[in-house]
């Protein structure tokens, strides 16, 4: 094939399409559309010795007719009078514009140039095409009926040339005949007058229930009418109901006071509009409606409901269903007074539709278990909290404790302050109602802790010039308590102070001069064994005595140096 390049002729778009064909020159065009036919591909130059170009048509049967002729420098004369009077001309290069194309132009038509001496022609074969005047499809069903080969619907192409081929397709996918689900008739009618072919193809499905939402369409195809598609359409599918479902609105929610919705939902199409609602022994027949409210559920409402067709009572569908609830009941509540070493064990009762999460606190503080006291202390007083949790819901109780007993004073002790003038006394006791705390001498308040679980400290200072015997007193109106504690004066702990110091510093004087003296001791022995054992040498040598006398006393004097020696290192 070859494609020829667009001429703008009476403002007119021209396109060609060439091809060869047994030798021939073949040009495709367009129904109604202007067509133009090369002379010799086209290479025919007017201004080179051309002296006459003619064109003529085959009218079959081995005539041929004149349709008009160009001589050199004249212009061109029409000559036919036929049905191509008024529709032919001639353009650039010699080629011959035929406009208004039909079938009836699908004919052969030759170029003749007479150039010098020679006549040289070339015939052309012309093919007129048509795309199909869009699909439409018609004849739908009005419903489907699932395993039954039913016709769905006929699809028509008019008007094309040459006819075209329909191809349908679901949810965009080809269906092609299987003698089974699927059927596909395809027929062709030729226009007697224009010639022009209308495709019908009519289609027959067995529908499955998958099918309920399935788009179906038809396309076309041909040399120049490819991917043309027609609007979509779907078909209603009936089936019988085979399943139903109880639906419940709000089921892993629902509480007391709660509305719940109970929906019927059966997998027929059409689906049943009548059902059967069966409340625990009571039933309630819905037209029109697949759903039943009940309002305001209690916990008596938990049980087993049922839902059934009312053309089918054996078609039914039942659900479970649990109203949740929370009771609590805390035993003792709210202000709990106790003695202190008495027993105490709370008792929380749960009633509750199902498993329960219980935490507790103190004074707003997370305990590790629920709170049981074998003997209760001050420091249990308190506020206790317990939380109970199912779901959604949430209940809560409590107990305030107060532990009251005689006060108790579990510490009395006394420090130096920072500046060395003054002692500071602290008393730390427990007891319930708080207690007051006094002391026998008098001082000065430095601090008073809060009261909190039963407990309570005071600090004082005080400046002793003698020395004493200091009582704390706390008391309630349960008893009261008293400790003692002995404080020496200030003066005298001072006093003792820098005599302990000095005696301190005259032992370690005393170590010192005993070690000096021991080191003396030491040298001093030291320097006369050195000289004894000069002189003994020398009194050996003289008198030739034999050494081993000497050297047994050398030995006994190395000894007792060294025996001194260590006396002086310790």
């Amino acid at each position: 094939m070859h494609l020829l390049s667009a001429s703008c002729v009476c403002a007119l778009v021209i396109s060609v399409l060439l091809r060869q064909v047994s030798g021939l020159v073949t040009v495709i065009g367009l129904y109604g559309e202007t067509l133009e036919i090369p002379c010799n591909y086209g290479a025919v130059n007017a201004e080179e010795d051309v002296m006459i170009t003619k064109w003529k048509y085959d009218k079959g049967e081995g005539l041929s007719g004149d349709l008009l002729v160009k001589r050199k420098d004249h212009n061109v004369s029409i000559m036919t009078t036929d049905e191509y009077k008024g529709r032919v001309s001639m353009a650039a290069k010699s080629s011959l514009l035929l406009s208004a194309a039909k079938l009836s132009d699908q004919r052969t038509f030759t170029c003749m140039v007479v150039a010098g001496v020679d006549i040289t022609e070339y015939p052309v074969n012309v093919v007129i095409q048509k795309t199909p005047e869009g699909l439409e499809i018609s004849d739908k069903a009005e419903e489907l009926e699932i395993g039954k080969l039913t016709k769905l619907a006929k699809c028509v192409a008019k008007d094309s040339n040459p006819a075209v081929e329909i191809t349908w397709l679901k949810n965009n996918t080809t269906l092609k005949a299987d003698g089974k689900g699927i059927s596909i008739q395809a027929s062709v009618l030729v226009n007697d007058v224009t010639g022009l072919s209308t495709t019908s193809s009519v289609l027959e499905y067995s529908a499955q229930k998958e099918d309920t939402d399935a788009v179906f369409t038809c396309s076309t195809k041909n040399t120049l009418a490819a991917g043309i598609v027609s609007s979509p359409v779907t078909f209603s599918i009936t089936y019988s109901t085979e399943n139903l479902i109880l639906q419940v609105t709000g089921q892993d929610s629902l509480v007391e006071g709660d509305s719940m919705t109970l929906k019927c939902v059966a997998d027929g199409n059409p689906a049943p509009t009548a059902f059967n609602f069966h409340l625990k022994g009571e039933m309630v027949k819905v037209e029109n409606a697949d759903s039943y409210t009940i309002t305001d559920v209690s916990r008596n409402t938990t049980g087993e409901y049922k839902c059934s067709l009312v053309d089918d009572p054996t078609m039914e569908a039942s659900k479970a269903i649990t109203v949740n609830y929370l009771d609590i009941n805390l035993i003792p509540s709210g202000n709990i007074v106790k003695s202190a070493g008495e027993a105490l064990h709370p008792n929380l009762k749960i009633d509750s539709s199902g498993d329960t999460k219980v935490s507790w606190t103190k004074d707003n503080v997370k305990l590790d278990k629920e709170p049981k006291f074998a003997k209760l202390t001050f420091a249990d007083s308190g506020h206790y909290e317990c939380e109970v949790t199912l779901g959604l819901l949430n209940q809560k109780a409590s107990l305030e404790l107060t532990v009251e007993g005689v006060p108790v004073i579990t510490e009395l002790t006394k420090k130096r302050g920072e500046d060395g003038t003054h002692e500071e006394l602290i008393c730390k006791a427990e007891g319930s109602p708080k207690p007051a705390i006094s002391w026998s001498i008098n001082g000065t308040l430095i601090d008073e802790s809060p009261f909190v679980n039963g407990k309570i400290t005071q600090k004082i200072r005080v400046v002793p010039t003698e020395n004493l015997t200091v009582s704390c007193t706390v008391s309630n109106e349960l008893g009261v308590a008293t400790k003692t504690i002995n404080v020496s004066s200030i003066i005298e702990e001072v006093r003792m102070d820098k005599k302990a110091q000095t005696d301190e510093n005259d032992q370690t004087k005393l170590v010192v001069g005993v070690v000096v003296a021991l080191i003396v001791a030491t040298l001093v022995l030291g320097l006369a064994y050195l000289v004894y054992v000069k002189k003994f040498k020398q009194g050996s040598w003289k008198t030739g005595e034999k050494e081993n006398g000497s050297s047994e006393e050398e030995k006994k004097l190395e000894e007792k140096v060294e025996e001194n020696s260590q006396k002086a290192e310790v």
